[in-house]
């Protein structure tokens, strides 16, 4: 019985090729994206999970709430005391250590070469954080000055990773330190959140001698803490008594009249590693994250797209039923139960779900390597064991051909016998009104539009957040980094000074923040009749960063040279005297837009001229008075997913992060002049420099990949909507041949016949309009309103997708319809 059923099913297929054709490949498209999101959400699940004991294994992190703004920022940094005070007040804490990354630069054979992802510890790092060995052991960073290198670094820096017991020399605050190499870290896979080429250990205390306020100073976001809890702790009692914590721990500070506490806007959240990857904070990351809500809508989406391919098999089941209901009906005849004729059709089901599925297999083997390219991940295809696709290939063929032959299958076998085998009878008519059909067809283009609307709108908010005016001009901006380095304390000024004599250098000036620079730095400022420090941004540039910055006076001047009080510097290592000499004093400075908003001011022109009080110095020492002088425009130098920050501007002559260099001219040239001028005034600190434009493509890289991954999607959901369409009709034509003969005997042109079955399958896409746009736009607006710039939400994208979608479904229909149209009425009516 069950190899006359394989038969009939395979010579039913045979006999049909484009009904086989659309089914099998339709499946396919739909198998193989399940799968390749299978591995992917795999993938983003398995963040850190490889490390042993990583379930006793946390991050604590520090979540913002501005109680002035009511802005959030959820951090996954959080500051070095709260370390030890965690350790000190929770026993369930078995270790914990600090984790930061200071750029450092390695120096070997007398040439100093920048270092990447290389972090720094105050402790054991590998026993709260046990990362692999392949050589040393746990105890490798047990002692202060020892390192930890991974294998392609150790290859990177001595050309062989045994190198055990070899020093590696780096330049680190301006001091040469000398670290024993201890172990050989496994290079890490992608799928963690921890970025890192190596790991040293040192003396934080003597590492910060000169800033001993970093040490307890709870508002300072610097780097990670980490926890290893105690078997059997509960980290949700840990959390329950953080606000407790939290009172015990942070003490109340006053800046003269300015009275605070760093927990007030602050919250602690202990966070399992595992989880660190998908989880809300993302701010101050190792690596870049994701969030589930973008898994999870992958995913449906694949499952739609399946879904899809499904409903092309039922509908086309159901449309050819006349092409098989006499067999049905023989069958019956012959003596067959319904059950059984609903297990043949099922099984048929599953052959062509079993046939599909090999394709579909064949695609994934195909795609999976620049699948995973594109992702940035480690993906790979493997069949069997804990990670093997195996038992989810074996349920997706079962789900999908039960699910997609269950329909059909009670459909067919409920054919009474007398009634098809009668005299007379059409084999071209199929029972019912079809009404099933055209509602999955109104549900296949409905997700097919819905995807096409998403598309249009991520990739416009792609664009936009390109273009957009940031409030400077963002074009020919070369940014130099590594200006913070000790050894260049003294040196800013020349290589400021020099790089406006480089040719094709139009303006040049030094800053604290730059384009898309991750730095963040506030202090508060207290405005008359208001006992609330008001929080603002607070970075130091000098005379000519307005200009390479390209920023626009909104009122007032800039800072200018020989102006005493426009230059604020202040030594480094600060010292009590000077910073009491600036208390007394004060300086000027100048805000954005934004701050004189924040700070009450109804306009630029009413702030200028007016002096107010900010903690620039030790809190002791008091509040340091603070003259406007100028109102620049607002300026976005970051993300648009970002708001904009309110801006105090100080000028000083030291102690910057970036030179922005605006040029004109061959940028190549000018870098290469940038360069050599570097190199004649430096060789402890290495050259690093980037355009703007390319600062900004690494910031929304995000962002394109989200677009092109729907772009994917929707093209596939297209292609499937497309297939069923096609194979629909192709039989809707046959159906109604007799009907298209008996037309154009009775005078209708061709034109007539065309528009007639193109209305026919344009109303579902119509309808499906209809459904597919208020979800679309619901779930657009929420995405959208992540962003703080973003695009109006306008009747473009779905118009678009309304005149796409109908275009494809006339264009699908267009060849059947002209066949049928154009054939002669004789040879479809010679026999009636």
């Amino acid at each position: 019985m069950w190899r006359n059923y394989l038969t009939v099913g395979i010579r039913a297929l045979a006999k049909n090729k484009t009904y086989a054709f659309i089914n099998i490949f339709g499946l396919a498209i739909g198998m193989a994206a399940c799968l390749m999101i299978l591995l992917y959400v795999r993938y983003e699940m398995s963040y850190d999970k490889w490390i042993p004991d990583s379930e006793r294994v946390y991050q604590i992190q520090s979540w913002y709430k501005s109680s002035e703004t009511g802005e959030e920022a959820q951090l996954q940094m959080t500051p070095y005391a709260s370390g030890a005070a965690l350790a000190k007040d929770f026993p369930q804490v078995e270790s914990q250590v600090y984790l930061f990354n200071n750029n450092p630069v390695f120096l070997k054979d007398g040439e100093a070469t920048s270092s990447e992802d290389f972090l720094f510890t105050d402790g054991n790092f590998l026993a709260t954080v046990p990362l692999p060995l392949v050589r040393g052991d746990a105890d490798a960073l047990g002692q202060v000055n020892t390192a930890v290198l991974t294998e392609s670094e150790a290859r990177k820096q001595f050309g062989t990773d045994d190198v055990v017991g070899q020093t590696l020399t780096m330049i680190t605050r301006g001091i040469t330190r000398d670290f024993r190499i201890t172990g050989i870290l496994k290079d890490l896979p992608k799928n963690t959140h921890f970025k890192t080429t190596g790991i040293a250990r040192l003396d934080y205390a003597g590492y910060n001698f000169d800033t001993p306020d970093v040490l307890t100073c709870w508002g300072c976001q610097n780097g990670h803490v980490y926890v290893k809890l105690r078997p059997g702790a509960d980290p949700q009692a840990i959390e329950a008594g953080f606000p407790a914590w939290e009172k015990r721990n942070i003490p109340d500070q006053n800046a003269g009249e300015a009275k605070f506490n760093a927990g007030d806007d602050q919250d602690w959240h202990i966070v399992n590693v595992a989880d660190v990857h998908l989880g809300k904070a993302q701010a101050g990351a190792m690596s870049v994250g994701n969030d589930r809500t973008t898994i999870i809508t992958f995913a449906v989406i694949a499952l739609l797209i399946l879904g899809m391919a499904v409903v092309n098999f039922t509908n086309l089941a159901t449309a050819r039923a006349s092409q098989r209901a006499r067999e049905v009906a023989l069958r019956k005849v012959l003596g067959a139960t319904r059950r059984q004729l609903i297990m043949q059709f099922i099984g048929e089901s599953i052959i062509v779900s079993v046939v599909a599925m090999l394709i579909a297999l064949a695609m994934v083997e195909l795609a999976i390597r620049p699948f995973a390219a594109f992702l940035d991940a480690d993906l790979s295809v493997s069949y069997f064991g804990a990670d093997g696709i195996l038992l989810p290939v074996l349920l997706l063929v079962v789900i999908v051909g039960v699910f997609g032959g269950l329909y059909p299958a009670f459909f067919l076998s409920r054919f009474q016998p007398a009634s098809v085998l009668k005299a007379n009878k059409s084999s071209a008519e199929t029972p019912g009104t079809g009404h099933l059909r055209n509602a999955l067809v109104i549900a296949q283009f409905a997700v097919s539009i819905g995807l096409i609307i998403c598309t249009a709108i991520i990739y416009g908010q792609t664009v936009y957040a390109r273009t957009v005016d940031p409030g400077y001009n963002r074009d020919n901006i070369l940014q130099v980094e590594e200006l913070s380095r000790y050894q260049l304390l003294d040196k800013t000024e020349m290589i400021a000074e020099r790089a406006k004599r480089v040719p094709g250098v139009l303006a040049a000036g030094r800053t604290t923040i730059g384009v898309a620079t991750d730095n963040n730095n506030n202090t508060g400022f207290m405005v008359p009749g208001n006992p609330e420090p008001i929080t603002i941004g607070t970075y130091q540039v000098d005379e000519g960063f307005m200009d390479a910055m390209g920023l626009t006076l909104a009122a007032g001047r800039w800072f200018q040279e020989g102006r005493p009080m426009d230059d604020m510097t202040l030594p480094y290592p600060p010292e009590d005297e000077s910073q009491r000499a600036m208390a007394q004093r004060g300086g000027n400075i100048v805000v954005n837009e934004l701050a004189t908003q924040r700070l009450g001011f109804k306009n630029p022109a009413d702030a200028v001229g007016k002096t107010l009080k900010a903690a620039l110095v030790d809190n002791e020492i008091g509040l340091v008075p603070v003259t406007i002088i100028g109102v620049v425009k607002d300026s976005r130098f970051r993300s648009v997913k970002l708001p904009l920050d309110p801006i105090m501007f100080s000028n000083w002559n030291q102690g910057h992060t970036h030179l922005i260099v605006r040029y004109n001219g061959d940028p190549t040239a000018v870098r290469a002049g940038i360069e050599r001028m570097w190199k004649g005034i430096t060789t402890d600190v290495p050259f690093n420099a980037e355009y703007s434009d390319d600062v900004i493509g690494e910031l929304y890289e995000a962002e394109d990949a989200r677009a092109q991954t729907f772009a994917a999607f929707a093209l596939l959901a297209v292609i499937v909507a497309c297939l069923g369409l096609f194979g629909l009709a192709a039989f809707t034509a046959e159906r109604r041949t007799k009907e298209i003969g008996i037309r154009k005997v009775m005078g209708a042109r061709s034109r007539d016949i065309v528009r007639l079955l193109a209305w026919q399958f344009s109303k579902p896409v119509i309808i499906a309009n209809l459904i597919a746009w208020p979800v679309a736009w619901w779930a657009m607006r929420d995405w959208l309103n992540s962003f703080d710039a973003r695009i109006d939400l306008g009747p473009g994208p779905f118009v678009l997708a309304a005149v796409l979608a109908l275009a494809i479904a006339i264009g699908t229909i267009a060849g059947h319809a002209l066949k049928v149209a154009r054939s002669n009425p004789i040879n479809a009516l010679r026999y009636e």
